[in-house]
């Protein structure tokens, strides 16, 4: 029951913050700008210095005010410390079945990285929750309207180049969410410490997201 209400949570926001590599000391302040911002899910990437107590401090400090996770995941022994870590999530910018078996096990909600119709298939049937659409960028606005006919019961979530010139189009052609890094968390801005700059720019990928369902 604890999954699918996540599950649900994460399409209802249907933005997910990708933070890599941050600075522990500033951790707490780029995770409160982004939940101020209406984020609701963080991924913290598992090649980030102390990624997994990253993720326990944030659980532990917003419990369920936001989902949070670890991205970049490659492998089940990975996933298994980044659950024990307290991750609602797992992130991956491979189809690993492995990694979608252990992940299902614990409860948690598997996002495997996928690129091709047969792919995405492939890690629905395995038990993907959600299917990561990678690279974005490279693929373009347009694939997964083009994917809607034939696969349009699997929900998927573009990650990489998602920003705020294209965000609304790709909620439109069907993405059931969307993954975005850079363009959120403004690396210039992080290092000066105006985390207000994040909060504002979360704000407007949040309302986007909501124009573009409707809501607005």
């Amino acid at each position: 029951m604890e999954k699918l209400t996540n599950v649900r949570r994460l399409f209802d926001s249907g933005l997910v913050a990708i933070i890599r590599r941050p600075r522990a000391s500033q951790i707490r302040q780029i995770a409160e700008a982004l939940v101020q911002g209406g984020v609701g899910a963080l991924e913290i990437t598992v090649d980030t210095p102390r990624a997994f107590d990253m993720i326990r401090d944030i659980k532990q400090t917003y419990g369920d005010r936001v989902l949070v996770g670890a991205g970049t995941v490659l492998d089940a022994e990975t996933t298994k410390t980044a659950i024990e870590s307290g991750s609602d999530f797992i992130f991956s910018p491979i189809l690993d079945e492995a990694t979608i078996r252990l992940t299902n096990r614990y409860g948690k909600i598997s996002i495997p990285g996928v690129m091709t119709p047969s792919e995405i298939v492939k890690g629905y049937q395995a038990g993907a929750d959600l299917l990561k659409i990678f690279p974005g960028r490279s693929l373009g606005v347009d694939y997964i309207k083009e994917l809607q006919g034939p696969l349009g019961h699997i929900p998927m979530m573009p990650t990489g180049g998602v920003d705020l010139s294209n965000v609304e189009q790709f909620i439109r052609n069907g993405a059931a969410a969307v993954g975005v890094g850079g363009s959120l968390l403004n690396k210039q801005a992080i290092e000066e410490e105006r985390y207000e700059v994040l909060t504002e720019t979360a704000q407007k990928f949040a309302a986007a997201i909501q124009r573009a369902r409707g809501k607005e």
